[in-house]
């Protein structure tokens, strides 16, 4: 990386310049998360929810809105498979007589 005041090589880590002291600058990628949250991953979160818990606590700090579409596709995929379990449970216990 070079200075982008006098041109001098930078290590990539350097906050600012060895030579003339100026701030580098990060790039963008290194500056901001990508944290739209997104359908697909409240979509995985509902049909693998232990995935969706999992990955909630990994990104509730760093991608929150990420973390919450999971969280919420957990629940509502938790939330499903117990009710479907119940009518499918009540359903074989009537079909047995």
């Amino acid at each position: 990386m070079f200075c982008k005041n006098c041109g001098a090589p930078m290590d990539d880590r350097a906050v600012v310049c060895p030579k003339c002291g100026v701030p580098c600058e990060q790039t963008k990628s290194e500056q901001e998360v990508v944290d739209n949250g997104g359908f697909a991953w409240g979509l995985l979160g509902c049909c693998i929810p232990l995935a969706g818990l999992i990955l909630y606590f990994v990104w509730k700090d760093s991608k929150p809105n990420t973390a919450h579409a999971l969280c919420v596709g957990a629940i509502v995929g938790t939330v499903i498979n117990v009710i479907s379990s119940i009518i499918y449970g009540i359903l074989i216990g009537m079909s047995s007589y």
